[in-house]
């Protein structure tokens, strides 16, 4: 039987704009399962990146209720919604968020700083899902000295480094010519692959073609939820 790992219900989410307010989303209903592959589509203004904040803990909805993983998210606090964040997401960005100053080594080894791993097992792991990505040779080397396409490889070891529930992806293949998105999507296809959870929020239908469900939001609600594969 699947487990549902991400339970969303009548999620609402308002912002405030000078005396008026903003509804942007406006009672989504989701559920994903344990190792599904989803694709998050829309048009601008669609929700889809308040979705997304909502789904990575980043944000709290305004109402309604968010279980991931059992736990009831939607209510907590900035620093519980920190731990959450370091223990169950890996987030992949469109701007990789590399620190330019620091090898791959230790720009993957941080998540695994603020879960309170000793320096032998940080080094250990982000050696592993370095080599994982095929740049076991270049562990060494600062964002400077890499590719786009290195530096988005170093960024999904960062994610899968602290073994979260959900790899989420935004615009992944956003900065990298055409040759090195499909070399990334193939690298998440092997991640999928292997277990993991993924949700790519794209505005690229051949990126979220190698998803196996896309679910396309407009007007702040879901228009469409079809598994593809």
């Amino acid at each position: 039987m699947k487990q549902t790992i991400i339970d969303i219900k009548d999620i609402k989410r308002n912002f405030p704009l000078g005396s008026e307010t903003v509804y942007v989303l406006k009672g989504v209903d989701l559920q994903i399962d344990k190792g599904d592959y989803v694709a998050l589509m829309g048009p601008s203004g669609s929700g889809k990146s308040t979705l997304m904040n909502l789904l990575g803990c980043l944000d709290t909805p305004t109402s309604g209720t968010y279980i991931l993983n059992g736990k009831d998210v939607s209510k907590m606090e900035d620093d519980e919604l920190a731990t959450i964040r370091n223990r169950e997401i890996g987030f992949v960005f469109q701007t990789f968020n590399l620190l330019p100053r620091t090898t791959a080594l230790d720009n993957v080894a941080l998540p695994m700083v603020y879960a309170g791993f000793n320096k032998t097992e940080r080094n250990e792991r982000a050696t592993e899902v370095l080599k994982q990505v095929g740049l076991g040779d270049r562990m060494d080397h600062h964002p400077n000295q890499l590719s786009g396409g290195q530096r988005q490889r170093v960024a999904v070891a960062r994610a899968l480094v602290n073994k979260p529930s959900i790899i989420l992806a935004d615009e992944p293949t956003g900065n990298l010519d055409s040759k090195t998105s499909v070399e990334i999507m193939n690298l998440f296809d092997e991640i999928h692959a292997n277990g993991n959870t993924v949700i790519l929020v794209t505005h690229e239908e051949d990126i979220a073609a190698h998803a196996h469900r896309i679910i396309r939001l407009r007007d702040g609600v879901i228009e469409s939820d079809e598994r593809i594969k």
